[in-house]
């Protein structure tokens, strides 16, 4: 299968590093996160990457070239930024196949692919997480304290999807998909959800978020 890495942003809450490097470049236990996405779709059989990309594409382009990451890459390069919808349907012009998946450039996670592509049009979810300490209560007591639970029943987009060929006419020509076919679809009844839980995931939005996966990215990504 073919998949699509959203790697357009400018990455505005790590500056200063993404003054000088794409987010997708930016270091994790010394390795980019986008040949951290690579390596993990790759496991999963994902023989072609298609790299959405437009801040400081070339310097992505240049590490790409000289690292053998034993899949092929191209890229769709944005002139200006066409949001999440529009990066999918201009990189989706290259893919023929009937279903592809879409990644987005700073998620690190375990998500069994596999899993996700038995649904048509599906959206990866895990459980919802607080970042804060959770209190456990008697009456009124603190028994426990719980740091960075998650909360059960409650499902987050994990900025992952299987999603069909078809889709692709549908999208808009800028614009994020998550305003704009993911609700007209809810409200069609065609939109798929696949749940996932107890998997590992980082959005790496922050320092800490970079901290953090750092201390288990070689676990997550094999």
């Amino acid at each position: 299968m073919k998949a699509i890495i959203l790697a357009g942003g400018i990455g505005k809450r790590l500056k200063p590093i993404t003054d000088y490097v794409p987010k997708s470049l930016v270091p994790i236990k010394n390795i980019p996160i986008i040949e951290w996405q690579i390596k993990y779709l790759k496991k999963f059989g994902v023989s072609e990457v298609i790299i959405c990309s437009g801040y400081k594409t070339e310097m992505i382009e240049n590490y790409l070239n000289v690292k053998n990451v034993g899949v092929k890459i191209k890229f769709s390069i944005e002139k200006y930024p066409l949001g999440t919808g529009g990066a999918i349907k201009k990189a989706g012009k290259m893919i023929k196949d009937k279903s592809f998946f879409v990644i987005n450039g700073d998620t690190i996670t375990n998500i069994d692919l596999k899993k996700l592509s038995t649904k048509p049009n599906a959206i990866a979810a895990i459980e919802l997480r607080t970042k804060f300490g959770i209190l456990e209560t008697n009456d009124e007591k603190i028994v426990n304290f719980q740091e960075k639970k998650e909360i059960q029943n409650v499902w987050m987009n994990a900025g992952i999807y299987h999603l069909q060929r078809d889709t692709l006419k549908e999208l808009p020509h800028k614009g994020d998909i998550e305003k704009t076919l993911f609700p007209d679809y809810a409200k069609k009844g065609k939109l798929n959800i696949v749940k996932f839980k107890n998997v590992k995931w980082y959005s790496i939005d922050s320092f800490k978020d970079m901290e953090d996966c750092a201390l288990e990215v070689e676990k997550i990504i094999k």
